[in-house]
């Protein structure tokens, strides 16, 4: 079994930024493959980006491209979310997710493992 623990959501300002953090255990997180997804009121979730097992590949969403960064370090057993320029639109609830297979997934059911979620809220 694997837990998920999101962290660092919070309150900015339009074009301030955030840093979100999702810390493992359980089983060997360099195992897993991970993403982050967001969902706002009444709408589906939605992928935001995905990193593959060693941090050596990512892929973002549409909707952030240039704006968030994934990345992780093993060592520690935790993904990052750096979220820059950030815009009212980006206000959601994020939550991280593993997958034990290699390949990245951007729907929500290729992933096997769920964090708790943290609000990020951004004011304009």
């Amino acid at each position: 079994q694997v837990q998920l623990v999101d962290s660092g959501g919070g309150l900015v300002q339009a074009g301030g930024s955030l840093r979100l953090s999702c810390a493992a255990s359980g089983r060997t997180f360099s195992s897993l493959t991970m993403g982050w997804f967001r969902q706002a009121p009444g709408k589906e979730r939605e992928f935001v980006a995905g990193i593959s097992r060693s941090g050596g590949s990512t892929y973002d969403g549409n909707s952030v491209k240039g704006r968030f960064t994934i990345s992780r370090d093993n060592a520690k057993n935790t993904v990052y979310l750096q979220m820059n320029s950030l815009k009212p639109e980006d206000t959601a609830v994020y939550t991280c997710a593993g997958r034990m297979s290699y390949d990245m997934a951007v729907t929500p059911h290729g992933y096997d493992y769920w964090g708790q979620g943290t609000q990020v809220t951004v004011s304009s």
